[in-house]
């Protein structure tokens, strides 16, 4: 027997990248837990960091490739699948065009380092313009509002929470996520400290979430009208004169033009569209200003909703105008090893908008990509450049954008599809052929993404725990296999190699990095806490930051209208607005088939508060039927105080009851989908990012 060792590396389930220490022996796992010594996370871990174990153990986890016959599933060798997929990829181009090929990418691939690296040149080998991926379902407004201000679409200013004495959050329940668009593992004492030095947390979100409980304050507001409390909020900063202009003073573009366009909403104009009282509202942005340092966080509640882009833009306004953006204890830019953004300047790959519009639904194309609500749409529509062929890339779009039955059909139609996944899911099951990769323990990591997001400037590259097998394929291994077959060219260089080449770019000067000094540093470097980067950062033309770009000022017009719209309606056929929710033993659908992350009580229920229940005759635990425009669902309710009235709540990625999917557990643990109740057309018409945020909904027993 093979004595027992100790294994150092990051969990790449969520955004939080927090660093693990395992304990093995042979292939079995004898304990999972936080690794102290870690430069970010300093032991820190939450449930799911445990469940790498079951991720990699899981008996229905797909390790060679399949393929769909008239008999059901069958194995297929790698070459014969390689050789398949090229050859109707081209097949499908000569008739029909190359766009005829669509592509998603979820969620997962932004956590593996090897689809990151080698799926790039796959797309640019397949030559098509139908690209998709979970970013329009997601955090879009946030690349827009950056896109526009800082010239760069991944210029994500970063809350400095370790130093701030005041923190707005709008629409995140990072106590949960532990951060997103904000790598901060143990947020919540984190979020404790604050108050600890003095400090106060304020939260304003439509649920009395786990960040609630720990904050200061909570406000609650009503789904979709965040725009207008952070309009006023600005409006009080600059009728109180509470502006800070700092360092960035002659870096500003449109001071005045803020000046004068918030002044439309001044807080007794806003409190009932946003469901709180003037004087909350103008005291909180009297706190907010007066705040030795301050910083508004605002997350995906603001980002899924009609205005998601006017939210995320209004959220850098408030942080600028107060003097905390691009400062300590405000918002800050990270400048990591392997600087995405720094090597723009090489590249010039900053980021576009509107070159194209999507066939359908004349949607805007931002940095390459259509937004993902248009995508059954694509499928389903004859003409040219109808999609005829799909390729999935670790997502399970089914159940988690919106109207997930009509993507459902939309996929049935195609004449082929490939998914390259780890599972036979509520997508993958209408694939012709999925190729699994290796996950988790199996393969290396260097988090690319969220070190840009990450609160400290940190670097760390994570070893294989346990090596695959001869019969297994790395995810880059696959995706270079692919495309040596399209190109006709094969990249001499494996994973490593790769790293290696952009490590070579490093602004880390001490030690010179590379992959093999990463490895002697197993718990990773810390090159500090965030610094002060701008104008130097800006990509803009001027190396000004744009403050009220034209095309914000123009989607003002659109929330006027709605001010005016909800001044007049009244919904009496769909009265309830839905929102989701996250667990923390949860993230996306595919983490379901784990015992482990599943048992305990139900969690996929409808959160609605005890006024409507009464009001409805509905009782705690009682089943009920909630239907929108586009579907119906039916779950258990649970009441409870902690929601606003007329609000209720079922949280995203479940709904397993879909029939021809091989994942045991969590068909056992189906639950329903909130995205068979969302409606693909109801969207940020600004960005094209999908409104989740406030889906109009009616409740029965």
């Amino acid at each position: 027997m093979e004595a027992i060792n100790t294994h150092y590396r990051t969990c790449n389930l969520c955004e939080a990248m927090c660093g693990l220490e395992i304990t093995y022996q042979d292939k079995s796992i004898i304990s999972i837990k936080g690794d102290k010594k870690d430069a970010l996370s300093k032991g820190h871990i939450c449930p799911k960091a445990v469940a790498l174990q079951d991720l990699y153990h899981d008996k229905d986890r797909l390790k060679t490739p399949i393929k769909r016959t008239e008999n059901g599933w069958v194995d297929i060798s790698w070459e014969d699948a390689f050789d398949e997929v090229a050859a109707h990829i081209k097949s499908i181009q000569k008739k029909y065009g190359k766009n005829a090929i669509g592509s998603y990418r979820g969620n997962p691939t932004v956590h593996n380092v090897g689809l990151m690296l080698f799926g790039a040149p796959f797309m640019q080998s397949i030559g098509s313009n139908q690209k998709y991926t979970a970013t329009s379902v997601d955090q879009l407004p946030h690349h827009f509002a950056s896109l526009m201000m800082f010239g760069h679409y991944l210029m994500f200013p970063i809350p400095d929470i370790d130093r701030t004495d005041f923190m707005l959050i709008m629409g995140g329940n990072p106590a949960v996520s532990n951060g997103s668009i904000m790598t901060a593992p143990d947020f919540a004492n984190r979020l404790k400290a604050i108050k600890q030095r003095g400090g106060k947390v304020v939260v304003v979100d439509p649920r009395f979430t786990e960040t609630s409980k720990i904050a200061n304050k909570h406000h609650f507001i009503k789904p979709g009208a965040d725009a207008f409390l952070l309009l006023a909020l600005i409006h009080v900063v600059f009728d109180k004169d509470l502006t800070k202009q700092g360092h960035l003073q002659d870096h500003l573009n449109s001071w005045n033009t803020i000046k004068e366009l918030v002044k439309d909403y001044p807080p007794e104009k806003v409190a009932k569209i946003v469901g709180i009282d003037t004087e909350e509202i103008t005291a909180l942005a009297l706190q907010f200003a007066s705040a030795k340092t301050a910083v508004c966080y605002g997350r995906l509640g603001l980002s899924t909703q009609e205005f998601g882009g006017l939210c995320q833009w209004l959220v850098n306004v408030l942080n600028c105008v107060t003097g905390n953006l691009d400062a300590e204890g405000g918002a800050l830019f990270t400048k990591p090893a392997i600087d995405i953004v720094g090597m723009s300047k090489m590249t010039g790959k900053t980021g576009s908008f509107n070159k194209r519009r999507s066939r359908v639904h004349n949607l805007p194309e931002f940095t390459g990509e259509f937004p993902v609500a248009t995508l059954a749409d694509e499928i389903l529509t004859s003409g040219e450049d109808q999609i005829k062929m799909m390729i999935t890339i670790a997502g399970n779009p089914v159940l988690s954008t919106p109207n997930g039955k009509h993507l459902e059909e939309a996929l049935e139609s195609l004449e082929y599809m490939v998914a390259i996944d780890i599972y036979l899911n509520e997508t993958t099951k209408h694939a012709n052929i999925i190729l699994p990769t290796t996950t988790g323990l199996e393969t290396p990591l260097y988090d690319l993404v969220f070190h840009q997001f990450a609160i400290r400037n940190t670097a760390k590259y994570s070893e294989v725990l346990f090596k695959k097998t001869d019969e297994q394929r790395h995810d880059w291994e696959i995706l270079k296999a692919l495309t040596t077959r399209l190109s006709g060219q094969e990249n001499p260089l494996n994973l490593e190699q790769t790293l290696d080449y952009m490590l070579q770019f490093s602004t880390c000067q001490e030690p010179k990095l590379s992959v093999a000094e990463l490895k002697k540093h197993p718990h990773g470097l810390d090159y500090g806490a965030l610094k002060s980067q701008l104008p130097e950062r800006l990509f803009t033309e001027d190396k000004k930051i744009e403050l009220a770009h034209p095309l914000f000022i123009k989607d003002l017009e659109r929330l006027n209208a709605k001010f005016n719209q909800i001044e007049k309606e009244s919904n009496t056929s769909y009265p309830f607005a839905l929102i989701g929710r996250r667990h923390l033993r949860s993230n996306n659908s595919w983490m379901h088939n784990s015992e482990r992350l599943v048992k305990g009580k139900e969690r996929c229920t409808l959160i609605m508060h005890s006024n409507d229940a009464k009001a409805l005759n509905i009782n705690e635990g009682e089943n009920v039927t909630v239907t929108s425009t586009v579907g119906q669902v039916k779950l258990p309710v649970e009441v409870t105080e902690n929601i606003m009235p007329g609000v209720v709540s079922i949280p995203h990625g479940w709904g397993h009851h879909r029939k021809g999917t091989k994942i045991a557990v969590a068909q056992d643990n189906a639950g329903v989908s909130l995205n068979d109740l969302t409606n693909n057309m109801q969207l940020d018409v600004l960005t094209g990012n999908a409104d989740f945020s406030g889906t109009k909904v009616k409740i029965e027993a």
